[in-house]
Order: structure tokens, then C-alpha cells, then sequence
């Protein structure tokens, strides 16, 4: 060979190799993902996480974030406060991560805040919730009460008759808030709520409240427990009392629907994410999750699809802002958007995202069939003091 293309092709060979060796040269943009991978959530985590990773490796396979690849830490809030607290400071101020998405109890959640607050980090919070958390550095892209009860409370006056309702749920923030809410919704329009009960979160045993239930004698009952096992143990212990009233629950997932057998049958539930939404975007997302995880794939849900978008969203933002100074992303956070499986996400709405939800009720193989869908439905107002 010529000397001279010889030279030419060696120093072509050596600015590819060099290209490639600093596409990823840089330190790694850290996202940290605090999870009840114990507790009440770790019905739900896997779930949760298998999404985490399936957006990372979608970001990762195609150049990353601003040219820097991107590497999730997990961390066990043990779906409370006390491990919740353990997670972010290891998170936080160990790992020193970028920013933090996570699916969360309110109770981790709350816990975390202050933590977050003092580490300045942009925290994508990916539940749905009670509505109403604010924080500087927290934007919300899960549904509230405000998008979720009205489904469930309209269709059971209007299609079932009920004029009574019995409220029950876990004894802590989002089901006080979320049974708070759905009272004065019921009261407003001419309902009546009958009885109020609440179980600890860790608590296991309903059958007191059922006896109060079965006394009362509701046209409906609606519960708002953590998610996850406390959904289960309810579910479980309503068929084996033989209550077979309407029963609206606002805290189940489809995942934990589907592995709860016959006894999820027949509940009406109120999301915005159902593995039955007919769309390009959900059929891609879901072709994605089998592909890359097969056997093992946990159902995708309305808890965890939320936490792959997020994790785009960081990633919109990040590259809106040209960097991940925590200040300039979290301005970007509410200005970027993300159209997904859910349809388009953009969590500029006091710090929270409208977003289509749908009425569904569980079948006998755990899916869900949508019986309503409410297109762009408002969250309200929830932090109109935080800029």
C-alpha cells in the first residue's frame, strides 16, 4: 500500500477509535430510583424497575443523554418513611446521583422531600398520589384525585344506582387525602357517605371493617389503601366474606389485578395507564418490555410505565437545559414533553400533568377492559406557589 493512504487510513482508524472511546468518555449521568423493593410496594418494584431499565437502554443504545451514558442506582425505600430516608441519603449524598425518579409511597415520598431539598437534586415523582405535595425540586407526572375519582364515583350513581357509600383505606397520607377528596366529591353530588374506616398500612386483617361494612348496608364501596399487598389481602377477604357489592378500588394496578387470580374480578378501577390502550406508542412499548425481558416481564401498569416516561422526561430536559445543573433542569422539567404509551406527558400544569384516563374493570384473567375514556383531564390546581 502506499505509504501515504497507508498513513491516512491509520490516522482514519484512529480518530473513529478515539470518537468512540469519547462518545461515553465522560462520567455517567446518574439517575437514582428509590423503590419499595420491601413493604407494602414490593408487590409493584419489580415492575417499576424492569421499566427503568428499559428506558435506560433505550436512551443508552441511542447515544445516551448530551453524548454521556446513563446509569440507574436502585435503592429499597422499604415503602416507608424510615427506609425511605435511608434510600435518598444514600442516594443523595453516597451515590451523588444526577436527579431521582422514583414510584413511591406518600409516606417515602414526604419522608424524602426534605432530604432532596437539602441535596438539590430534580425529583420526578412517579405515582399517582393524594395530590397536593409541592416541593421546588419535585414535579409530578402521575394522576391525583382531582383526574381519578370522578370516574369511579360517576359511574356507580349513574350506571349502578348507588346512593350510599362505604370509604375505606390505609390509615396514613394518600389514603386519608384520597378518601378525604372522594367524601366531599360524593357529598357534592348528592351522594352519601355511610362509614369511613382505615387499617394501619402494615396492618392484614380488614374483617372488623367488613363487619362495619355489612352493617352499614352500601349501595357501593370505594378504598384507597397503598398499593400493592394491602390491595391483595382486601380483594381476598371481601370474596371470602361474600360481599359482592360495586366495589371501586383507586389504589390497584394491573399488575397486582393480574396476580391476584379470580378473587380482582369485577373490581372498577380508574387510571390512566392500562396495557389495553390501542395505540402505536403503548404497542412498541410493550413489543419493547417482551423483548427485553421475556419470562420474566412483570405487567406493565399505572405504576410503573410512569417511570419510563420520567425517565425520558429528565432526559428532554436535560438536553433542553445543556446540562444537568440540577437549577437549569428543573426550570426545563416544566416546559419539556414526552409522548409515550400514555399519550403526550407534559408536566407543566402546577408542577403535574393533565393526562386521558379511563375507567376500566378487572376480568376474570386479570386485564382490564376500558369501559370510559376522559380525554386531557385536568389535575387542578395543586403547587401555585412554587415557580
Amino acid at each position: 500500500m502506499n505509504p501515504c493512504k497507508q498513513r491516512m487510513l491509520v490516522g482514519a482508524v484512529a480518530a473513529a477509535a478515539a470518537l468512540a472511546a469519547n462518545t461515553y468518555a465522560a462520567e455517567p449521568i446518574k439517575i437514582g430510583v428509590a423503590v419499595g423493593l420491601s413493604g407494602a410496594n414490593s408487590v409493584v418494584a419489580p415492575a417499576v424497575v424492569q421499566s427503568s431499565q428499559l428506558a435506560v437502554d433505550e436512551i443508552n443504545a441511542a447515544g445516551g443523554i448530551l453524548g454521556r451514558k446513563v446509569q440507574l442506582e436502585i435503592a429499597d425505600d422499604a415503602s416507608g418513611a424510615v427506609g425511605a430516608q435511608k434510600a435518598y441519603d444514600t442516594l443523595v449524598f453516597q451515590k451523588n446521583v444526577d436527579a431521582i425518579v422514583s414510584m413511591e409511597t406518600s409516606a417515602a415520598r414526604n419522608a424524602a422531600l426534605p432530604i432532596v431539598a437539602r441535596g438539590k437534586k430534580p425529583f420526578i415523582y412517579t405515582s399517582f398520589y393524594e395530590g397536593k405535595s409541592c416541593s421546588p425540586w419535585m414535579y409530578v407526572n402521575g394522576w391525583v384525585p382531582d383526574q381519578q375519582v370522578a370516574p369511579v364515583v360517576d359511574y356507580f350513581e349513574k350506571a349502578k344506582g348507588a346512593k350510599t357509600f362505604y370509604l375505606v383505606g390505609n390509615d396514613y397520607a394518600f389514603g386519608r387525602g384520597m378518601l378525604d377528596f372522594t367524601a366531599k366529591y360524593i357529598t357534592l353530588h348528592g351522594g352519601t357517605v355511610v362509614g369511613e374506616e382505615y387499617l394501619p398500612i402494615d396492618g392484614t386483617d380488614w374483617t372488623p371493617i367488613l363487619s362495619k361494612i355489612r352493617a352499614a348496608h352500601p349501595d357501593a364501596l370505594i378504598s384507597a389503601t397503598a398499593g400493592g399487598a394491602p390491595n391483595v389481602a382486601l380483594a381476598k377477604q371481601l370474596k371470602g366474606a361474600g360481599m359482592t357489592l360495586p366495589y371501586g378500588n383507586l389504589a390497584i394496578d394491573e399488575g397486582t389485578a393480574k396476580s391476584m387470580g379470580d378473587v380482582a374480578t369485577g373490581i372498577y378501577m380508574s387510571g390512566s395507564y392500562l396495557t389495553s390502550i390501542d395505540t402505536p406508542a403503548n404497542k412498541r412499548f410493550l413489543s419493547a418490555m417482551d423483548k427485553r425481558f421475556g419470562g420474566h416481564m412483570k405487567t406493565p401498569n399505572e405504576l410503573s410505565e410512569p417511570q419510563y416516561e420520567g425517565i425520558f422526561l429528565y432526559k428532554a430536559a436535560v438536553e433542553k437545559a445543556g446540562s444537568t445543573d440540577p437549577a437549569k433542569v428543573v426550570k426545563a422539567l416544566g416546559e419539556v414533553s414526552f409522548d409515550g404509551p400514555r399519550g403526550l406527558v407534559t408536566m407543566d400544569k402546577s408542577r403535574h400533568t393533565p393526562l386521558a384516563m379511563r375507567l376500566g374493570q378487572i376480568q376474570a384473567d386479570g386485564a382490564v377492559k376500558i369501559l370510559q375514556t376522559f380525554p386531557n383531564v385536568d389535575p387542578g390546581v395543586q403547587c401555585p406557589n412554587i415557580k
